[in-house]
């Protein structure tokens, strides 16, 4: 995308995610945080924060997913990548989206029978007896944007390579 070009729905969807993913680590690192100081100094801690910083690490980690899933900066193993041709590239981009789409779309069936089930058996957090199932829902979410985000790049790397965010997409280098 330019600097001269209007974001188009995708992008701005495309930049939720990633804002949402970064919430979530802040909420994440403020619960650690308030739990350190109360136990610290005043031998107390929050009311199921052991399970409220289960389920938010949960979270964080699908909704981190879908943040990176559509970006082609995250961790690669590019040998065989850099030695090929421009086309062929391409062609294992594409190949190695469409898998992770279908490995991801998987992970979120899979994920929302565990919602599902949470909800049925109406399992609760030990102190509070608070729902957990919202928690799983909200998870289940960020795998659903990450398959949307996972499709998106799929559409693009297939039609619009230009369209794409990745660094340097077309000079990777092996680090």
């Amino acid at each position: 995308m330019t600097d001269n070009k209007k974001p188009n729905f995708a992008d701005r969807f495309i930049n939720s995610i990633e804002w949402l993913a970064a919430i979530f680590v802040g909420i994440v690192a403020l619960n650690i945080f308030a739990n350190v100081l109360l136990r610290k100094f005043f031998s107390t801690s929050i009311p199921d924060s052991y399970d409220f910083g289960r389920m938010l690490l949960g979270i964080l980690i699908f909704w981190g997913i879908a943040a990176t899933s559509y970006r082609g900066g995250h961790i690669t193993v590019d040998l065989v990548w850099t030695m090929v041709s421009k086309n062929k590239k391409r062609v294992i981009d594409v190949f190695a989206t469409v898998v992770l789409l279908f490995v991801v779309t998987v992970q979120t069936v899979m994920l929302f029978d565990k919602v599902h089930g949470t909800f049925r058996d109406n399992v609760q957090t030990y102190d509070l007896n608070i729902p957990t199932w919202p928690f799983y829902a909200v998870a289940w979410a960020g795998d659903v944007c990450a398959v949307i985000l996972i499709a998106i790049r799929t559409w693009r790397l297939v039609f619009k390579p230009e369209a794409l965010h990745d660094e340097h997409y077309d000079d990777k280098k092996v680090e």
